[in-house]
């Protein structure tokens, strides 16, 4: 684990908070675009939310557990607002203008809730699950089960909260199917691509911390990840 100077530790924060943000807001666009994959429903959401997995155990593996609960917590009410806005703006896809956000939208609160309580959920067991399990020899234990547990509290949290009865006759009907198709989705996006793309990124800013702050002081087991 790296220890940053005050600067050097607000400046991460700072980028890796605006990171989860841009993600959310994306995913929240995202979500509302359904299509079939062979013959499955899903949306398009699936393929971006997984970056915030990825930021998030590269945090944890870095700089551990407090930074990582940090970045939730300062990214919880900014991406309550966000998919409020985005849902309204955007709905179903489609540019409908700010003259929306003038009137109080229910549905479309129910979905931005949906997603705040998600993220929550799914980056605090995330970041508890990595946390346990960062220790072992093995680097890529910790990414692998903490995505697979986070991404299924998420998905699920998401679309049982906002899409339950809903009056979005399609989604009230669907929503367990697309959550599962999202769910595994997610996990063969993140245990294919990002976890190699994670233990690079590892290695690289492993590098880039230590050429800035002069320490290699990595728990026991972390060196692994740098070759």
């Amino acid at each position: 684990m790296f220890v940053l100077s005050d600067a050097q530790t607000r400046r991460c924060l700072t980028l890796l908070v605006t990171f989860h943000i841009l993600v959310i807001a994306a995913s929240n666009y995202l979500v509302q675009l359904p299509f079939t994959l062979f013959g499955f429903h899903t949306t398009w959401g699936a393929f971006s939310f997984p970056f915030i997995f990825l930021a998030t155990d590269l945090t944890v593996r870095l700089f551990g557990k407090e930074p990582a609960r940090a970045i939730v917590l300062r990214v919880m009410l900014p991406a309550l607002v966000i998919s409020y806005v985005v849902s309204v703006v955007f709905p179903r896809g489609g540019y409908a203008g700010l003259e929306g956000l003038g009137e109080w939208n229910l549905f479309v609160a129910r979905i931005a809730l949906a997603s705040f309580m998600a993220y929550v959920l799914g980056q605090l067991l995330d970041v508890q699950v990595f946390d346990r399990l960062r220790t072992l020899k093995a680097w890529w234990v910790a990414p692998a089960v903490s995505t697979v547990l986070g991404n299924l509290a998420d998905t699920f949290a998401f679309f049982s909260i906002a899409f339950h009865e809903s009056p979005d006759p399609f989604m009230a009907a669907n929503w367990p199917e697309i959550a599962w198709v999202d769910y595994v989705i997610k996990l063969g996006i993140s245990l294919a691509f990002f976890l190699p793309l994670y233990g690079i990124l590892l290695a690289w800013l492993s590098r880039r911390l230590v050429a800035v702050t002069g320490s290699a002081d990595l728990m026991p087991g972390e060196a692994q990840a740098r070759t």
